[in-house]
């Protein structure tokens, strides 16, 4: 405030600031220049969202999402602001139709999930599913909306003819399971507004709470008091404070002695991240990739080498050490694969190129996270299990369970959790009326 005061002899007046008056002008231009500023900076980003890049090299299209993730990780933080748990993303991919009826192993896999998460009581975590789909494959997919999955379209992110390097450009169509199209996969990585985000196929089965790793991944803090917890593939290496992967091998694919191995593309988490993204998009645009020695010759070739199964190795072991950590196989992904490469005078060799290792196919039910219907084949193969050896006892026993999660869907949509199907009832529980795929009696969704 301004105070007057009266000269003693009264012949002129005379005033003084007071202390807060004083700081209102010291501060006053500060605060001006800081709006000003403002809104340039305000202006700049809008110039920016109309067509041209920012000051990082970013697209247009990665402004716009950082928006949209931005406004959706405010919408998530208050859906989940009540007992501060985070909501951890799972993504799968489509990237065709085909006559797989993957719709089955969608309801499957996401009743599976919802079952262990805090929703249910049975977790410590909630989750949001998402479809990334290819256009090509729209038809198919269309019905998972009806079932809880978000649906987001989504074209390989990166044109063939747009690679570099001329021999991934010439094969890469078709390598792995599904040629370029595999690296939509790499979307997983734009959803930011999760911290996390698990990538699973949609053969894959969740047989409990997957709480341990989220905390080993999400708090560091906390992480050597629950390591006893998280069943790691090699306990004995230094574990990063900055864990932004968590992966298992595919050790089939390749020798033993191979020192790049394959990443399993069928089940990863990862911490989202546009900036990784864009970093994905510009290897592959570049193309370094040799047909005898894979990316960088460092990691390749193998199956699915050239996409997701070889990129990630490529990125987190050679381009960004120090980041990843392996699980237990057994436990996560199980493939009831065998860990053995057997010579023909009845030698046994370690995959793993250890002196012993573990055979994932003996590993108890009770003990296994998420199984992986890979070489048990696909639930809806109504398989006969003429052999009852105890190499394949673990696929009988997944199978069934498989079919158990279906019934029990199935029952909270009023049914009564068994079909009319006469193929092996005990165990199929009437979803099978024969042997093989023909024989396999689909879901019959309760929404039109």
């Amino acid at each position: 405030m301004v105070s007057f005061s009266k000269h003693p002899r009264g012949k002129r007046q005379n005033f003084s600031l007071s202390l807060s008056t004083r700081s209102i002008l010291v501060y006053l231009p500060i605060f001006l220049f800081c709006y000003v500023a403002t809104i340039l900076s305000l202006v700049s980003i809008r110039e920016n969202s109309n067509g041209k890049s920012d000051t990082n090299g970013a697209s247009t299209d990665t402004l716009q999402l950082r928006a949209y993730n931005s406004r959706q990780q405010s919408l998530t933080e208050q859906d989940v602001r009540g007992d501060d748990t985070p909501t951890i993303g799972v993504a799968s991919t489509v990237t065709g139709c085909g006559e797989s009826p993957f719709q089955d192993g969608a309801a499957v896999l996401k009743y599976s999930l919802d079952r262990h998460s805090a929703a249910n009581g049975n977790g410590r975590y909630n989750y949001q599913t998402y479809i990334f789909y290819h256009p090509n494959a729209t038809s198919c997919v269309l019905p998972l909306q009806a079932l809880g999955f978000t649906l987001i379209k989504r074209a390989t992110p990166i044109r063939v003819e747009e690679i570099q390097g001329e021999e991934l450009r010439e094969r890469i169509v078709k390598n792995g399971c599904c040629g370029e199209k595999e690296l939509i996969k790499l979307e997983a990585y734009r959803l930011v507004q999760h911290p996390l985000v698990i990538h699973v196929d949609l053969d894959v089965l969740i047989l409990k709470p997957m709480d341990d790793v989220i905390d080993f991944m999400l708090h560091p803090t906390t992480r050597r008091y629950n390591l006893q917890k998280v069943p790691l593939m090699w306990p004995e290496k230094p574990i990063p404070n900055d864990i932004q992967l968590l992966f298992t091998k595919d050790y089939n694919m390749v020798g033993p002695k191979r020192r790049d191995k394959p990443f399993q593309g069928g089940f990863f988490i990862i911490k989202p991240s546009l900036e990784v993204y864009d970093e994905f998009i510009r290897i592959v645009k570049e193309g370094d990739y040799h047909v005898k020695g894979g990316w960088g010759k460092k990691v390749g070739p193998f199956y699915g080498g050239m996409t997701i199964q070889g990129l990630l190795p490529y990125f987190y072991e050679h381009l960004h050490p120090g980041h990843a950590v392996e699980l237990n196989r057994c436990i996560y992904n199980n493939m009831n694969d065998n860990p053995f490469m057997e010579r023909k005078n009845g030698e046994k060799r370690c995959r793993t190129d250890q002196e012993s290792c573990e055979d994932c196919r003996f590993r108890p039910k009770e003990d296994v996270v998420t199984f992986h219907f890979t070489i048990c084949q696909k639930p809806w193969s109504c398989l006969s299990f003429r052999s009852q050896q105890d190499k394949f006892k673990l696929c009988r026993e997944m199978n069934h369970e498989w079919f158990t999660y279906r019934s029990k869907l199935e029952q909270t949509w009023g049914r009564s959790g068994f079909g009319p199907g006469e193929f092996k009832p005990n165990h199929y529980l009437g979803y099978c009326s024969d042997r093989g795929t023909v024989g396999y009696l689909p879901i019959a969704l309760p929404y039109g």
